[in-house]
């Protein structure tokens, strides 16, 4: 039996098993890696995302958790 490296078209690059382009570990981000064009409130909300993102070691977020760190911030259903 072949493994699916071995049946990939040229030029393809398995990443699965390896740690990044460059061995540096870069994650990929569910959102811009660059938050310079945002609102100052649209800067602190991806910062947030971010920081939750990086204490819990997750790529991506549920809506729940996303609601847990708008929440964190103060904001409130008015």
């Amino acid at each position: 039996m072949s493994t699916p490296t071995e049946n990939a078209p040229a030029g393809f690059i398995d990443r699965r098993q390896s740690s990044g382009a460059s061995g540096q570990g870069l994650e990929r981000r569910q959102f811009a890696n660059s938050h310079a064009s945002l609102s100052p409130d649209a800067r602190q909300l991806a910062e947030a995302i971010d920081s939750y993102k990086l204490q819990n070691r997750r790529r991506f977020i549920t809506f729940e958790e996303m609601l847990t760190v708008i929440q964190s911030l103060g904001y409130r259903k008015g």
